[in-house]
């Protein structure tokens, strides 16, 4: 090798070594005389010093040195002398003396500083990833990956789970995101897809008595792209036989709990993990996914002000609507501009409008000169009293409130999608306006108890909420005939600060079940044969009960590394429009090869 040491691993006990070194130019400086470079590899950095009266021929290969230029130095370790020591170096108390030096490869000028951390523009990062790399935080956090799969690894070998790989090339299925397709040139006309997860496949391996299996697997949905969202992505994949929820979620929290000790021990971590239902977690946070670093949990005021002089809350609740709300800490002090950013969010969110109440006096004794609010002629003291009392309030927070047509169990889902999401969203941006979220606490639960179906009404069909295999509390599957949409999941999600980390379920492993299911979602006896037959028939093959969860791993990285948009943590990614600046890719495909396949571009 070009290399007898790497860069980053010198030490004060290689002092007197003769070592050989290779990696890029980090730094240059010319004293006049002396040059110093601070040379680089993918282990950290060391100062190497060039001295013309030592090795001259080195000297002036340094002197044409600059930035991202790959060198082989040749030389030996040395203590700093006193005083020139680098505390922020893991290296800084000795240097290279080199003694000879070789330029491997000239580089041009880099598109952006590579040796600071700068702000650089999305698409140029994108557009010179093999640089973006290079960078000391995007090496250190595809290295975290790295340690993150190897934790997952290790920790699933060490407690009996075999890693057993799925197909990519697989059978398009009636549910879920959109598939990405692959045309069969030798099968004209027929498509594999590229698997969303490995659901069936792990299924069938437990049926296929592999009773503990797990993968790293790469998976793929043709879906709209956001901060938690890329069109191919990586997930720990497992599955287990004879299991009850309770046993995978002991599993997950061990796993998670300990990898974050072990991989990031500065942040903290909270255990047991909270286990909340679904109806829970709706009804306290408006989310199933809910940020639990800070308090701020919403508040039903609908019982308290049926009977207002305010027309809003009234004709909401006469509705059958809700009226509810968040009371914010402190934040008697927000503007009027800030009171008006709070009503635009909510109203991305669904919502007609928000209502601002900043308490000025000690809601216990409040008078009608104790708070201010764009609507105050029409609240009566007592109301607010009440109100404040409900939400917890003190003086000089700021009560914010949303009316809606309707709230959490009732067949309207709009009402929902009205009232809930729009205080989850403004729950959130206060948190981040107060500083409520502490970047350093990873506050991690499990949701349980999910509704087995969502009904759409543009369809007017029932969808799976998770995925068509999920299997309902064993009390609930006689609702399947009766009354669907009360029927419950034996399906779970963990969640961290704010964010959906995975979900799994228990699965049905019983044909007869399956295929009640199937009914319910609209999948008719033919479709059921020729889509899933083969799952049909594996379960009348002694099928043993199991269950399982998928877990993403970028995300898990993400939160690790403090990071908010999977990118950050994944080698190559796309752009939000699926595009990969680097490659070009997606491509056209030149006619002749569509031919083969039997295809043919047409415009939308």
């Amino acid at each position: 090798m070009l290399k007898t040491h790497h860069c980053g691993a010198l030490r004060k006990t290689n002092e007197g070594e003769k070592v050989a070194l290779a990696g890029w130019v980090h730094r240059r400086r010319d004293h006049g005389g002396l040059i110093f470079v601070d040379l680089r590899d993918h282990s950290g950095l060391v100062q190497v010093v060039f001295n013309p009266g030592d090795a001259a021929a080195a000297h002036a290969v340094a002197q044409d040195l600059r930035p991202e230029y790959v060198i082989q130095v040749q030389g030996e370790v040395a203590a700093r002398r006193p005083g020139t020591e680098n505390a922020q170096l893991p290296t800084g108390e000795i240097e290279v003396r080199a003694s000879d030096a070789v330029l491997l490869n000239p580089a041009r000028t880099p598109p952006f500083y590579i040796n600071e951390e700068t702000e650089v523009e999305d698409l140029l990062r994108l557009r010179y990833r093999y640089l973006d790399l290079r960078r000391e935080g995007m090496h250190e956090r595809i290295v975290l990956r790295h340690r993150v799969v190897k934790y997952i690894r290790d920790f699933l070998t060490e407690r009996g789970f075999i890693e057993i790989e799925t197909p990519i090339l697989a059978n398009p299925t009636p549910e879920g995101a959109r598939d990405f397709l692959v045309p069969s040139r030798l099968q004209p006309g027929s498509f594999y897809a590229l698997p969303q997860s490995p659901q069936q496949f792990k299924q069938l391996l437990m049926v296929a008595d592999f009773e503990r299996y797990f993968q790293i697997a790469r998976c793929f949905r043709d879906e709209d792209l956001r901060a938690d969202r890329q069109p191919e992505f990586t997930q720990l994949d497992l599955e287990m036989s004879f299991v009850e929820p309770s046993d995978i979620l002991d599993l997950m929290e061990e796993l998670y709990a300990t990898m974050a000790q072990a991989l990031r021990p500065e942040l903290k971590v909270a255990r047991p993990f909270p286990r909340l239902t679904y109806e829970e977690a709706m009804r306290r946070f408006g989310s199933d996914k809910p940020d639990l670093r800070y308090g701020m949990e919403l508040a039903d005021f609908t019982d308290l002000v049926g009977a207002s002089e305010f027309g809003v809350f009234r004709a909401a609740v006469e509705s059958g609507g809700a009226v509810e709300g968040i009371c914010a800490p402190g934040g008697e002090t927000f503007s009027r501009r800030d009171i008006d950013g709070m009503t635009d969010l909510v109203k991305r969110y669904g919502a007609k409008g928000l209502v601002s109440i900043a308490l000025l006096e000690d809601p216990a004794s409040l008078s009608a000169e104790g708070f201010r609010s764009p609507v105050a002629k029409y609240l009566e003291p007592d109301m607010v009293r009440a109100m404040a009392a409900r939400a917890g309030a003190k003086k000089g927070d700021l009560l914010v409130i949303v009316a809606g047509q309707g709230g959490l169990g009732q067949k309207d889902e709009g009402s929902v999608h009205r009232v809930k999401p729009a205080l989850d969203a403004l729950r959130r941006e206060l948190a981040g306006r107060l500083g409520l979220a502490d970047p350093n606490t990873l506050a991690y639960a499990f949701i349980t108890d999910f509704p087995l179906l969502e009904w759409n009404e543009e369809d007017r069909r029932w969808y799976a909420m998770h995925h068509p295999f999920t299997s309902p509390r064993p009390e609930d599957v006689r609702l399947l005939d009766s009354d669907p949409g009360r029927a419950l999941a034996q399906a779970y999600d963990l969640v961290c600060n704010g964010f959906e980390i995975g979900g799994g379920s228990i699965r049905i492993h019983l044909a007869e079940v399956q295929q009640k299911l199937f009914n319910v979602l609209g999948i008719g006896p033919d479709e059921q044969r020729d889509r899933f037959g083969h799952m049909l028939d594996a379960f009348t093959f002694g099928a043993p009960p199991h269950g399982g969860i998928a877990t993403g791993i970028d995300r898990t990285v993400a939160l690790l590394a403090g990071e908010a948009d999977i990118r950050e943590v994944m080698t190559f990614p796309k752009t939000k429009t699926a595009q990969d600046p680097m490659t070009g890719a997606p491509y056209p495909v030149p006619d002749e090869s569509l031919r083969d396949l039997g295809i043919r571009v047409t415009q939308r």
